[in-house]
């Protein structure tokens, strides 16, 4: 049985302010947190890049 925690990874990363971009994880087993909805759900990817800029790193 095999494991895959692909989904996983990119969650916690939107959590620590990590974009990810190029995977092929389906976007309906990502999960993001609600405050990326206001940088656009139609390119998700580059909702990322907007919300890690604008929020900053987590930890410095």
């Amino acid at each position: 049985m095999l494991f895959y925690v692909g989904d996983k990874l990119i969650t916690l990363a939107s959590m620590l302010r990590i974009p990810v971009y190029m995977h092929n994880i389906p976007e309906e087993k990502i999960i993001r947190p609600a405050a990326w909805d206001a940088f656009g759900t139609d390119m998700l990817e580059s909702a990322d890049y907007s919300a890690c800029k604008n929020f900053g790193p987590l930890y410095k």
